[in-house]
């Protein structure tokens, strides 16, 4: 009996787990071959280095000015699993550098250094195996469209397959820029081991706030923008 219960809780155990593991390195080779073959539907970073073309305080609020904004750098073992739940979110006060690191564009060229990456931005750390992810992408792309020439809206396609993140830039529209960390090293500097994971940065290039409370959606990534980098976007 004993047996046969935990042969019938495995498949949960291993649905929990899903978000903090990934399946980059089990693609098969011919449909990585066929991705590479298939155009982006990423745009090109091209502009992430060029700030927004106008920035709209929202009323009555003001851009967090360095050293007033608030960056949530969390204890190692911190974040969310795919059940969208984590635990006490810890702040401090100060903005947080972007680390120190390049990550390589989908569509190709030149890495993109994260510390030359132009305020104010929401950078959105996703793989297509998370299921918060997905759930959420569809409300970041249409945060770019809203948003246009406020801030800018930069994906993070962490430990995933080439095929599986196009798919879903395919199939639920995604059109913003996506860099690629295949080895999870945005995650580690930021001390954080689940996903996804949601970067609000100011127009200085400094880290306001870290969400990590699951799938977002347009009223909570509205609210968030408002509070953390002072833009009105509507909802």
């Amino acid at each position: 009996m004993n047996r046969r219960l935990a042969l019938a809780a495995l498949p949960l155990l291993l649905a929990v787990a899903a978000c903090t593991s990934g399946t980059a390195d089990d693609e098969p080779a011919p449909r990585r071959a066929a991705a590479a073959e298939r155009p982006s539907p990423f745009r090109d970073c091209a502009t992430l280095t060029t700030p927004p073309t106008a920035v709209s305080p929202s009323p009555g609020s003001t851009p967090a000015s360095p050293g007033t904004g608030t960056a949530t750098p969390a204890s190692p073992g911190s974040g969310t699993s795919s059940s969208g739940t984590s635990g006490p979110t810890a702040r401090a006060t100060g903005g947080q550098a972007l680390p120190e690191l390049s990550l390589a564009c989908f569509t190709g060229g030149a890495p993109v250094a994260l510390g030359a990456v132009a305020g104010p931005a929401v950078i959105n750390v996703w793989a297509s195996w998370c299921p918060p992810c997905r759930k959420e992408l569809p409300a970041f792309q249409r945060l770019s469209e809203r948003a246009a020439g406020q801030l800018q809206v930069i994906g993070v396609n962490s430990r995933d397959s080439r095929s599986g993140a196009q798919s879903i830039g395919e199939d639920f529209g995604v059109r913003f820029p996506m860099l690629v960390d295949q080895g999870e090293a945005l995650q580690r500097e930021l001390r954080r081991n689940a996903i996804p994971l949601t970067l609000f940065v100011g127009a200085d290039g400094q880290i306001r706030h870290i969400d990590a409370t699951g799938a977002l959606d347009d009223a909570a990534l509205a609210t968030l923008v408002r509070q953390h980098l002072g833009l009105a976007v509507p909802a």
